[in-house]
């Protein structure tokens, strides 16, 4: 029970890395208030959540919102009277090049994986700065720091995350706030075919790929969730500003 009688808000908690992440959380005791833009899979995680002894919500919002992150935190403070951990999870993905990528495409990858850690972390600050605590978790990508073939909108919001973390770090400090992101590499989620079936690849083809990295495998969601978990606990206390690489050795190789 590391998290017991904290609060934790996750974007994009209806599936993947964010489902995982809220399940593990409220086993660990957090209150857990999740978001998302399907309400019927923000229920269902929230009703698992309940029948295994937890506590959770599902708000629904759209991050890209700023009327809409204000109104979950909000929510969330009106809930559960706190809020110590925020996890900025929410994103998208198109599998195209700067050529091909549309400005509709750009635009909605920049305002759900960039402006809504934006947003988010605006909206969830002065609570943390008045408790005088708080820990913000930033999902970025190890694409986010070398980059990656025909994702120049991915690679342009997930950096924008790395470095954005570092300087939330930076200002908020002192303030007893701890601000730290997520590097992950290819993890199984619904992203994941979606990115095969965009470049026309095989699922069985796309998986092949994954043994050249040093583990020869993709990722699970349960794995990048246990790295949030470390991160939105006292056993990273001495860590801010820092991304944390969880990609299977994919960009040390």
């Amino acid at each position: 029970m590391r998290l017991a009688s904290k609060v934790a808000l996750i974007t994009g908690g209806t599936s993947g890395i964010g489902r995982a992440t809220a399940l593990l959380f409220a086993r660990e005791g957090a209150k857990v208030a999740l978001t998302g833009r399907d309400a019927a899979r923000g229920q269902q995680v929230a009703a698992e959540i309940g029948k295994a002894d937890g506590e959770a919500i599902f708000i629904r919002a759209d991050v890209s919102s700023a009327k809409e992150c204000r109104q979950t935190v909000n929510k969330t403070l009106e809930t559960y009277g706190s809020l110590d951990i925020l996890f900025n999870n929410a994103g998208v993905f198109y599998a195209h090049t700067i050529l091909e990528c549309t400005e509709e495409e750009w635009d909605a990858t920049i305002d759900i994986g960039l402006k809504g850690t934006y947003l988010m972390s605006k909206f969830s600050l002065p609570t943390m700065i008045a408790q005088g605590s708080g820990i913000i978790i930033n999902n970025a990508s190890g694409w986010g720091l070398v980059g990656g073939d025909a994702a120049v909108a991915y690679c342009a919001a997930k950096g924008g995350v790395v470095v954005m973390t570092k300087a939330l770090a930076i200002d908020h400090g002192r303030q007893g706030i701890r601000v730290n992101c997520i590097c992950p590499g290819d993890v199984d989620t619904p992203m994941l075919p979606d990115d095969a079936r965009r470049r026309g690849m095989t699922w069985e083809a796309y998986l092949s790929g994954a043994a050249n990295r040093p583990l020869g495998r993709v990722g699970l969601p349960e794995e990048i969730a246990k790295a949030a978990l470390f991160l939105a606990t006292d056993d990273s206390s001495f860590m801010t500003g820092a991304a944390l690489v969880v990609d299977g050795g994919g960009i040390a190789d």
